[in-house]
C-alpha cells in the first residue's frame, strides 16, 4: 500500500463499504482472502476492512499478485482524474503511456520526452503508483486485449499484436494472470449480442470497426462538450450526423474515425481503425477530447464556493472542457479562427483540409480528408492563403515550428514553458496561447479573460470584467478556472452550448 493509499486508508473503506463510483479509478481494492482486486463500487459484498488494502493503479495491483474481479472489471474504470490536472512528471508520463509511446517507443523513448534518465523516470512512477512504467503499459495492453477478444471475432493471434503484446505466448499468460481466465474462456463469458445471419456475436460490420463504451464519472453535462465539438466543426474533417459527433483521426500506425455519441450512463464510441494497433491510442484521444477522466464533483463543489457562480452549477453541473485528438491540429485552427467568426474559422479550415489534406474513405457518412499535417501547410506559397498578412504569417511560422520539431505540442508537454513558446511566436496573444493551453494541453486552470464571451457574462452575472480585475477574482476558482470559463460561455445562446437537433 502507497504512502498516500495508507493516509487515506479510512476514506477508502468508507468509499468502498458505501459502493461510491466517483472514486472508480482513483484508486483499486485489493482483497487479501480472494487475490482480487475491484474497483470501489464493485456490486459484491464488501470484504471486512481487515481484508482490504489499497493499491493507486491496477498495474500495482497486478505486480502484487492480484487477479481483476469478473463483476466489477476494475480494468474498464474511468482513468483517473489525477493525470489531466496535474503538469509534474508523473502525470506527464502517465499521459504518455495512455497515448502508448511505451509500446512504440520502450521506456527510453518515454524518457527522453519528458526529458528525465529512465531510472528517474522508474523511480517517480513506483514511488507514486506502485508500477514502473512497463507494468502500466502491461495493463493497458491487457486492457486492450479484453476489449478485442469480448467486442471482436478476430482471431487471438490478430489480437495479441493488436494490443501490442510480442508474442502469442505473452498474451495468453498475461490475460490469465490479470482476469483469471484463458483468452477463450474471456470470449466465452462475454454478453451475447444481437447479430445479422452468420455472423459471430461481436463481428463488426465495417472492416476494422469496433463499438465499444467509454465510462464517465457522473454527471456529464453534453450540451457544451458536443455542441462546442459540432459548431466549430470542420467541413470533411468533422461532423454531426445522426446524433453523433464523427471525425477523423491521424494515428501513429494509420488514421482512423470516430463516431461519439452521448448517452445517460456513458459515451458510444465506434472506431474504424486502417489498423488495430492504434485501438489504444485512439481510445485514449476520444476520451481526452471528451474530458471523461475529469472529476466534476469536486470541480463543480470548488466553483459553488463563488456565488456568482453558484446558479450556473446548479442550472447545468458537470460541464467538460472541449478539447482535441491533435495538439498541433488544434494550435492551427486556433490562428485559422483568430479575430474571425466561428463560420469563418471553419470556412478556413475546411478549405485547406480540402486541398492539403490526406483523403480517406467513409462508407458510413461524409467525412473525406484528415485535417492538413503541419509539414503540408508549412510548404505552402503565402500567397496562396486567402487571408491578412499577419495571420497568413503565424500561422505559417507556427506550422514550420511544429513541422521541424522547434515546437512540440503534445500530452507530456509542461504547460507554462509551451504558453511561453507560443507568446514568443509572431501573431500570438495570452487568448491565443491560453485557449491551446486549455484545449489542447489540457490544462484545467487555464483562462481567457480577454474573451469576448467571458468579458459579457461576467458584466451580466455582476462580476469584474476588466482582464485584470476578473483574474484577481478568478483566483478563488482555481485550479478549475478553464472550467469555470464553461460556465460562463453557457450563458450566450451562441450555438456552442447546444447539441445541434
Amino acid at each position: 500500500m502507497q504512502k498516500g493509499m495508507r493516509t487515506h486508508r479510512e476514506r477508502c473503506v468508507r468509499a468502498v463499504q458505501s459502493k461510491d463510483a466517483r472514486f472508480d479509478g482513483w484508486f483499486f481494492t485489493a482483497v487479501l482472502t480472494t487475490r482480487i482486486y475491484c474497483r470501489p463500487s464493485c456490486p459484491v459484498v464488501p470484504p471486512k476492512p481487515e481484508n482490504m488494502t489499497f493499491y493507486p493503479s491496477a498495474a500495482a495491483c497486478q505486480q502484487a499478485g492480484f487477479r481483476a474481479c469478473k463483476r466489477c472489471r476494475p480494468d474498464t474504470s474511468p482513468g483517473s482524474p489525477e493525470w489531466n490536472q496535474r503538469a509534474d512528471a508523473v502525470a506527464r508520463a502517465m499521459r504518455l503511456i495512455a497515448d502508448g509511446v511505451v509500446d512504440r517507443e520502450g521506456v527510453p523513448g518515454l524518457a527522453a520526452r519528458l526529458g528525465y534518465s529512465t531510472r528517474q523516470i522508474e523511480r517517480q512512477l513506483r514511488a507514486e503508483l506502485g508500477a514502473g512504467p512497463l507494468a502500466l503499459a502491461r495493463a493497458q495492453r491487457a486492457q486492450t486485449a479484453r476489449l478485442l477478444i469480448e467486442t471482436t471475432a478476430l482471431p487471438m493471434a490478430e489480437i495479441a499484436f493488436a494490443a501490442g503484446f510480442s508474442s502469442i505466448r505473452t498474451f495468453n499468460d498475461t490475460v490469465r494472470e490479470v482476469f483469471a481466465l484463458s483468452p477463450s474462456g474471456l470470449r466465452t463469458r462475454a454478453p451475447r449480442r444481437p447479430t445479422g445471419p452468420g455472423k459471430r456475436p461481436g463481428a463488426p460490420g465495417t472492416p476494422g470497426a469496433l463499438s465499444l463504451r467509454l465510462p464517465f464519472r457522473a454527471p456529464l453535462n453534453p450540451d457544451n462538450l458536443f455542441g462546442h465539438l459540432a459548431a466549430t466543426a470542420v467541413p470533411g474533417v468533422e461532423e454531426w450526423r445522426d446524433g453523433a459527433y464523427r471525425r477523423t483521426l491521424r494515428l501513429p500506425y494509420g488514421h482512423g474515425i470516430a463516431t461519439l455519441t452521448p448517452k445517460p450512463d456513458h459515451i458510444a464510441c465506434r472506431l474504424t481503425l486502417g489498423d488495430l494497433r492504434d485501438l489504444p491510442v485512439a481510445i485514449s484521444r476520444c476520451r481526452r477530447m471528451l474530458d471523461l477522466d475529469a472529476d466534476p464533483v469536486a470541480i463543480d463543489d470548488q466553483l459553488r464556493t463563488d456565488p456568482f457562480l453558484t446558479p450556473l452549477v446548479d442550472k447545468a453541473p458537470g460541464r467538460r472542457v472541449p478539447r482535441t485528438v491533435d495538439e498541433g491540429e488544434f494550435a492551427l485552427r486556433a490562428v485559422l479562427g483568430q479575430q474571425v467568426s466561428t463560420a469563418a474559422a471553419r470556412t478556413h479550415a475546411g478549405r485547406l483540409a480540402a486541398v492539403h489534406g490526406e483523403p480517406v474513405d467513409d462508407p458510413e457518412g461524409g467525412l473525406t480528408h484528415l485535417f492538413p499535417a503541419p509539414e503540408a501547410l508549412a510548404a505552402l506559397d503565402p500567397e496562396s492563403l486567402a487571408m491578412p498578412r499577419t495571420r497568413r504569417t503565424t500561422l505559417l511560422t507556427l506550422a514550420g515550428q511544429l513541422a521541424d520539431g522547434t515546437l512540440h505540442l503534445g500530452v507530456e508537454s509542461d504547460w507554462e514553458e509551451t504558453r511561453a513558446r507560443l507568446l514568443a511566436l509572431p501573431g500570438f496573444g495570452p487568448w491565443t496561447a491560453d485557449v491551446i493551453a486549455m484545449r489542447a494541453l489540457g490544462d484545467p486552470d487555464a483562462f481567457l479573460p480577454t474573451d469576448l464571451g467571458i468579458r459579457r457574462a461576467a458584466r451580466e452575472l455582476g462580476l469584474p470584467s476588466t482582464p485584470a480585475a476578473l483574474t484577481a477574482r478568478a483566483a478563488a476558482w482555481r485550479p478549475w478556472r478553464a472550467y469555470a470559463v464553461q460556465y460562463l460561455w453557457a450563458t450566450d445562446s451562441h450555438p456552442i452550448n447546444f447539441l445541434p437537433v
